[in-house]
């Protein structure tokens, strides 16, 4: 049942992280016995409960990294009996980042740091799947007043290839954009106006390259084309 309710969740939140949503299908295959007591609950479910959800699991995900951290340290100085060293006077010389293998201290925290790498390289994925689509969310709501598809359709493809190196970059290119917009749309609506007058009678061409009305009367002129013709006396 969890996995067909991890389907149902996908199919309607294709925008949050699978595991994330293998979380909700666990403890909802706990609530329903049948595929279609399943959809009921699915259909249910809306995008702020989703999102709430996720900020829990973030939220766990801190702890475990913080309680790790403590534990993990603890049962190291437990086992090996490590007592910090004191630094003498003057230190030694040597790299910054390679710590010492006589420093006690250094040791743990480079063995901590590694220890808890996969924790905090999920909570860095979380917070930036969170960033990708709250610019993505921005930026259709810039786009939904657009009337060109054309630059519509371009702008999300050349958006999917854009970095920005923070908030205040990404919002720069959100105020420059919203202006792109403007004369997009303003570009239609001259293109509209140009279009709905049509052509003037003498500028339509014949094949001739001579002007349709001109044609026509050239036409009316030859004998036996008398158009303006009285009553015979």
């Amino acid at each position: 049942m969890k996995e067909k309710i991890l389907a149902l969740l996908i199919a309607k939140f294709s925008g949050v992280r699978k595991d994330v949503l293998t979380h909700m299908a666990r403890a909802f295959a706990l609530q329903v016995a049948t595929e279609d007591e399943a959809k009921a609950l699915v259909e249910k479910i809306t995008d702020a409960q989703v999102n709430e959800f996720v900020k829990e699991v973030r939220a766990d995900v801190d702890k475990e990294v913080s309680e790790s951290n403590k534990t993990f340290e603890a049962n190291l100085k437990k086992k090996f009996n490590f007592v910090a060293k004191q630094t003498e006077p003057g230190g030694k010389g040597g790299k910054d980042d390679e710590p010492d293998p006589n420093d006690i201290s250094a040791v743990i925290k480079a063995a901590v740091a590694e220890a808890v790498k996969p924790f905090q390289e999920e909570l860095s994925g979380y917070k930036a799947d969170n960033i990708a689509k709250a610019r993505l969310q921005a930026l259709n709501e810039k786009l939904n007043g657009c009337k060109d598809e054309n630059f519509k359709s371009q702008t999300l493809k050349d958006f999917a290839r854009m970095n920005f190196k923070d908030d205040a970059d990404f919002n720069e290119y959100l105020t420059g954009k919203a202006t792109d917009i403007e004369t997009a749309n303003q570009n239609v609506a001259n293109d509209k106006l140009n279009n709905a007058g049509g052509s003037p009678l003498f500028s339509q061409k014949e094949e001739s390259g001579i002007s349709k009305g001109v044609a026509e009367y050239v036409e009316s002129q030859k004998p036996g084309k008398d158009n303006f013709t009285g009553k015979e006396i």
